[in-house]
């Protein structure tokens, strides 16, 4: 495999829709609702507010979409790891069916919105290919595509040949077929997302990292290095970048980070023989494998890395090793850029919604789910500080919960990937392929 033209260098920075017009935050500024994140549950919560009636502040660190949103591999995955009688057990059956139904619903949902607001994001619908990479994942998939289909989903089931036809694939035997799945420029949808918010009055902040926040006369004052901002609710959507701003957010989730690397534009020829229908595609790897094209036919691939350097552990050669797996047939194609990414991960593999303290809330974790999921929570957010009722929330409101012996589990973070790759070899040597 030919080695990268360039390391660290975010793709889809390279064709990305134009970024907002941001401002530098001076002074003292007052709103109704503070946002504190530019990726997509920030962005689309701050539209949603806006479009409320709301007087929005949003306060971004770095530039909207710098994180997790810009980084992804902007795969629209549109069901949970779980199923709906494991959420039913987990959140309680009022919860679960809320959060049910607005999962069934929440790829077609993105896409309207995105035809709603007129965001330009190479926005493609379809379908996602979720591969078993051995026989017991096979058996699990099958759980999992019977259990949404018996409470409305349309999945369908692709088996030897057929996974090979559809994906271009011979590493997998079996997979399921979610119609509904596509993919997306994610910075692009991000910056979408924060133009259609400043359209409807948002106001929007870039380099604004906030120190500190603290309560004066009833209200939120947040603090930067040039200046402050002060409203009734302050909402967090820092997610996988979340630093110590509120008290144990950072511990209750892992920042996992995912590499990918892009290809040169493939030829027709290799076009047809990979991902020939312009679907997605994700395995069931521990260190999962995922791909999707970009508008100029780049293929995309990603897997799971160490740490935000695509080299540390030799990051790089093991996301080599699975382009060929999974796509032998571009063996001497080019790469021209690989790159990182955090992925708040918690230990449900399910977003949080927190409200630790009056006129604060708080969402991040969503797991590899947030292309369609960021959306489904932004109108919860948007929701709930508009008035609304917790009982119409698809999202349960849950205490931080620190998870135990965190600092030490995330410095063994960086072994995970590698950890993860053994493991997955393994289910091959003994024979669950």
């Amino acid at each position: 495999m030919p080695i990268p033209a360039a390391i660290d260098e975010v793709h889809w920075s390279r064709t990305a829709a134009p970024a907002p017009e941001a401002l530098l935050l001076e002074g003292d500024i007052t709103a109704d609702v503070i946002v504190v994140g530019g990726g997509l549950s920030g962005t689309r919560t701050a539209l949603g507010l806006a479009e409320s009636g709301a007087k929005v502040a949003l306060l971004e660190a770095k530039r909207i979409g710098w994180g997790a949103s810009g980084r992804s591999g902007g795969q629209c995955n549109p069901i949970w790891r779980a199923t709906p009688q494991d959420l039913a057990g987990r959140l309680g059956d009022a919860c679960a069916n809320r959060l049910v139904r607005a999962t069934l619903t929440s790829a077609d949902d993105l896409f309207a919105d995105i035809r709603r607001y007129d965001i330009d994001c190479d926005a493609e619908q379809n379908g996602w290919v979720q591969a078993a990479h051995c026989k017991s994942e096979a058996a699990s998939l099958i759980e999992l595509a019977e259990a949404w289909n018996a409470v409305g989903g349309e999945i369908g089931v692709l088996e030897g040949p057929e996974v090979a036809k559809v994906s271009g694939s011979e590493a997998y035997r079996f997979a399921l077929f979610h119609k509904r799945g596509g993919h997306v420029q994610p910075l692009s949808l991000t910056r979408g997302f924060a133009r259609a918010a400043e359209k409807h009055g948002a106001q929007l902040y870039e380099n604004a990292s906030v120190r500190s926040m603290s309560r004066v006369n009833g209200k939120w004052k947040v603090a930067t290095s040039t200046g402050s901002a002060t409203a009734r609710q302050v909402i967090l959507t820092t997610n996988a970048y979340t630093n110590g701003l509120w008290p144990g957010l950072q511990q209750t989730f892992f920042p996992m980070v995912s590499i990918s690397l892009a290809t040169a534009p493939l030829s027709d020829s290799l076009q047809q023989s990979v991902l020939p229908g312009g679907v997605t595609i994700s395995d069931s790897r521990r260190a999962i494998y995922y791909a999707r094209y970009d508008r100029d036919k780049r293929l995309i691939f990603g897997c799971v890395g160490s740490n935000d350097s695509v080299e540390t552990l030799g990051g790089i050669k093991r996301l080599q090793r699975g382009l060929d797996t999974v796509f032998p047939q571009l063996k001497n194609t080019p790469i021209e850029t690989v790159w990182a990414g955090r992925i708040a991960v918690t230990p449900e593999m399910m977003p949080h919604l927190h409200e630790p303290d009056e006129g604060v809330l708080a969402a991040l974790g969503f797991s590899g789910r947030g292309i369609a999921m960021t959306s489904v929570m932004a109108k919860g957010l948007v929701h709930k500080t508009m008035g609304g009722s917790e009982e119409d929330l698809p999202f349960p409101v849950t205490p931080i919960k620190r998870i135990p012996f965190h600092w030490a589990a995330t410095k063994m973070l960086p072994l995970a990937a590698p950890a993860m790759t053994i493991r997955d070899s393994l289910d091959g040597i003994l024979g669950r392929k």
